[in-house]
C-alpha cells in the first residue's frame, strides 16, 4: 500500500482527499527537523507540503521509494526539481488555486500604497488628524504594465479594466488570440512596455531568464512616479537596485510581497525604505487559497500514485491535450520502441544510436510525452532501474548517448505512431494505431503489415511462407502451456519470408525461444514482455 507523508500545515480539506482513499496510507506530521526527514523519507512513496519542508538532492535520494513530491502551492524553489527528473520521482504543485488571491492582493497592495492607506492608519492611531498630508492617486486612466500573461496576470488585467485603466503585457510566450480574449494590447518588448507604464507588475516565475529582469537599467527607463510591484518571486527584482531607486525618489512607490532571501532580515534596509509597502509573502494566504491549492495537489498526488497518472507533474514534457486523450497513443509508442528494439537486439545491434518518432498531425500536440513514452520503450529490459518512466526516459536515454527526435507526418494516418530505431548498419521501424477510445494496436513491424494488441507478451518470428510452419508453432507453445491470445502472420510475396507478430498471455522462457528457433523454416524469434505502465 502506498504511503503518504503529508506536512507543513497543508490545508485538512486536501489531506482528507487523501485519507479517505483506502489503497493509501497517510500519515499526517508537522514539519520535521532535516535529520529526522531524512531518516523517515524512506518509508513513503509520496511527500506533500509547503515552502517549509527543503525538498533537498538529499532527501530524495534517501526516499527510495518516492514516486511523488506534491507542493501545494506555485513555486518549487524548495525543490531540487533535476535532481527528482533524473531519478523518476513526479514534482507536482497546484499552479491555479492562488490566483484569484494574488490578484486581489495586487489591487488592495496598489489601492493602500496610492491612496497611503497604511500611514493614514498610523496617523488616526495616534490621535492625529492629518487629512492635507494624504493626497491620493486614482488608478483610472493608469496604464498597467503587465509582465506574464499567464494565470495570475490574465486575472489581474480582467480586474484593472474595472478600474479604467489601460492593459498593457509584455509575454512573447502567449498568443495573439489571448492578448485579444483579454483586451490587452502586446508591447513588443520588455523595454517598450516598461517605456509607458505607470504601475509595473511582474507574473513570471523565478528563472535564469527572468532573475534580475528588473534592474536598475530597468527602473531608470521608467516613467517619472511609476509604481513596482512584485508578488511573484524574491530575486525577479534587484532589490538594491529598487532601494537606491526609492532613496532617490525616482519612484512613486513599490510593493513587495516576495524577497531574495525569506524570512526578511529584521535589519533588512527595505525596512525602512521611503514608499515601500512589505508584506510578508501574503499571495496565496487566503483561506479559500489554502483550500484550493491543498486539494488540487493532494487530488493530484493520488491520482499519480494510483493511476499512474502524471499529466500534472511538472517534470512531465506535457501536450496540451488531457492526459486521458494520450493514453493509448503513449502506451503504442512505447510499445512499438520495445518491439524494435528487441528485433535488432536478436539481429545483433550492439546498441541502439538515433530514436525518430513519427506522429500523425492529430497527435503532434502530445509530441513531448509521446517522445519519452518511446525513450522509455527503448530502455525496457536494457537498464536496471526501478524507476525508468515518462519522468526521466529522456534524460536516461540522451545520457546513454541516444539521438532523439520526433516530427509530424503527413503521410501517417490518423492517431498513427511510428518509431524508428537505427544503429550502425541497421535500422527499424514499427508503426501502430492508437484510437483515444478503444484497443490500440502494431499496424506494422518493418515493411510487414500486421494487426495485433500489443499487451503482456508479444512473439515475433521470421519465417518461410510454407505450408505448416504456423501449426508447428502453434503446437510448440501450446506444449510450453503459452497461450495465444492473437496470431498474425503477414507476407510479403507468396513464398517469401513472412513475419509472425504473436500475442501471448504470461511470460515466455528463453528455453522456449529456442525450441522455436529450431522449428523447420522459423529464421528468427524475438520475445517482447512489456513492462505496465
Amino acid at each position: 500500500m502506498p504511503r503518504v507523508l503529508v506536512t507543513d500545515d497543508v490545508d485538512p480539506e486536501g489531506v482528507a482527499l487523501l485519507a479517505a482513499e483506502p489503497a493509501l496510507q497517510v500519515d499526517e506530521v508537522p514539519t520535521l527537523p532535516k535529520d529526522e526527514l531524512l531518516q523517515r523519507i524512506g518509508d513513503y512513496d509520496a511527500i506533500v507540503g509547503r515552502s517549509a519542508t527543503r525538498i533537498s538532492a538529499e532527501l530524495l535520494k534517501a526516499g527510495t521509494r518516492l514516486r511523488v513530491v506534491g507542493r501545494a502551492g506555485v513555486g518549487i524553489d524548495n525543490i531540487a526539481l533535476d535532481v527528482a527528473t533524473s531519478l523518476g520521482i513526479a514534482v507536482i504543485n497546484a499552479p491555479a488555486g492562488n490566483t484569484v488571491a494574488v490578484a486581489e492582493l495586487f489591487f488592495g497592495a496598489v489601492l493602500g500604497l496610492l491612496r497611503q492607506i497604511p500611514r493614514a492608519s498610523e496617523v488616526m492611531r495616534d490621535g492625529r488628524w492629518d487629512r492635507a498630508s494624504f493626497m491620493g492617486r486614482e488608478l483610472k486612466n493608469k496604464t498597467l504594465g503587465i509582465v506574464g500573461l499567464g494565470r495570475i496576470g490574465s486575472e489581474v488585467a480582467t480586474r484593472a479594466h474595472a478600474f479604467g485603466m489601460t492593459v498593457v503585457a509584455y509575454d512573447p510566450y502567449i498568443s495573439d488570440e489571448r492578448f485579444t480574449a483579454l483586451r490587452v494590447r502586446r508591447a513588443p518588448s520588455l523595454d517598450a512596455l516598461i517605456a509607458e507604464t505607470n504601475i509595473l507588475t511582474l507574473h513570471v516565475p523565478l528563472t535564469e531568464e527572468t532573475r534580475g529582469m528588473i534592474g536598475k537599467r530597468e527602473l531608470g527607463r521608467l516613467p517619472a512616479r511609476s509604481v513596482v510591484v512584485n508578488m511573484a518571486r524574491g530575486g525577479i527584482v534587484d532589490e538594491a537596485a529598487l532601494l537606491a531607486a526609492l532613496e532617490a525618489d525616482q519612484l512613486r512607490g513599490a510593493i513587495l510581497d516576495v524577497f531574495t532571501v525569506e524570512p526578511l532580515a529584521t535589519d533588512s534596509p527595505l525596512r525602512r525604505a521611503p514608499n515601500l509597502l512589505l508584506t510578508p509573502h501574503l499571495g496565496a494566504n487566503t483561506v479559500e487559497a489554502q483550500r484550493n491549492v491543498s486539494r488540487d495537489v493532494c487530488l493530484a498526488v493520488r491520482d499519480a500514485l494510483l493511476r499512474n497518472d502524471l499529466s500534472r507533474s511538472l517534470n512531465v514534457a506535457g501536450g496540451s491535450g488531457e492526459w486521458s486523450e494520450l493514453h493509448n497513443a503513449m502506451l503504442v509508442a512505447r510499445r512499438a520502441a520495445a518491439v524494435a528494439r528487441a528485433v535488432l537486439a536478436d539481429q545483433g545491434m550492439r546498441a541502439v544510436r538515433h530514436v525518430a518518432l513519427r506522429v500523425s498531425p492529430d497527435l503532434a500536440h502530445g509530441a513531448a510525452p509521446l517522445l519519452a513514452a518511446t525513450a522509455a520503450g527503448v530502455l525496457e529490459g536494457v537498464i536496471e532501474t526501478e524507476r525508468l518512466n515518462l519522468i526521466n526516459a529522456r534524460a536516461l536515454a540522451e545520457a546513454r548517448g541516444l539521438e532523439l527526435s520526433v516530427g509530424e507526418s503527413q503521410e501517417l494516418g490518423a492517431r498513427t505512431i511510428e518509431v524508428a530505431l537505427a544503429g550502425g548498419m541497421q535500422q527499424l521501424a514499427v508503426a501502430g494505431h492508437a484510437p483515444e477510445v478503444g484497443t490500440p494496436r502494431l499496424t506494422r513491424i518493418g515493411s510487414f503489415h500486421i494487426d495485433v494488441n500489443p499487451k503482456q507478451t508479444l512473439l515475433i518470428l521470421t519465417n518461410h511462407d510454407v505450408p505448416g510452419v504456423i501449426g508447428r508453432v502453434g503446437t510448440l507453445l501450446g506444449e510450453q502451456r503459452v497461450n495465444i491470445a492473437e496470431y498474425h502472420q503477414a507476407r510479403l510475396a507468396q513464398g517469401g519470408d513472412a513475419l509472425a507478430a504473436i500475442s501471448v498471455d504470461g511470460a515466455v522462457s528463453e528455453e522456449t525461444r529456442r525450441a522455436l528457433l529450431e522449428l523447420p523454416d522459423v529464421l528468427s524469434a524475438s520475445v517482447v514482455h512489456f513492462r505496465d505502465q
